[in-house]
């Protein structure tokens, strides 16, 4: 019965520890799908031009990486000089361009 009763006693601290150290914040915010869902909407052909507008990914001559491309990501980041810093989400990723966007990218008809 005492043998029962450590064994259930230890399943217990064990499921408190594993509920505690799951709740537990860290020290970065989680995103909600729906954050998530609307930060991905930032990323089309949309904001593309828009940064574009304000951040020549080309040369003088029209020549340049397409528009949303990885090369084009990563010019932009040369440009902003933020390219290889760690803090920056993954280029491929949409929630890269929500990040552009919210640090760098002007509002229209912001100044």
């Amino acid at each position: 019965m005492e043998m029962i009763m450590s064994v259930r006693l230890a399943m217990a601290i064990g499921s408190a520890i594993l509920l505690f150290c799951g709740c537990s914040s860290t020290s970065e915010p989680q995103l909600s799908q729906v954050s998530q869902l609307q930060q991905a909407q930032d990323c089309d052909l949309t904001w593309f031009k828009k940064v574009e507008m304000q951040i020549l990914t080309g040369d003088d001559n029209g020549h340049g990486p397409d528009l949303g491309s990885l090369e084009w990501r990563s010019v932009v980041e040369f440009k902003l000089g933020v390219r290889g810093d760690e803090w920056l989400p993954e280029i491929s990723s949409d929630l890269w361009c929500h990040y552009i966007d919210e640090h760098f990218i002007k509002k229209a008809g912001v100044e």
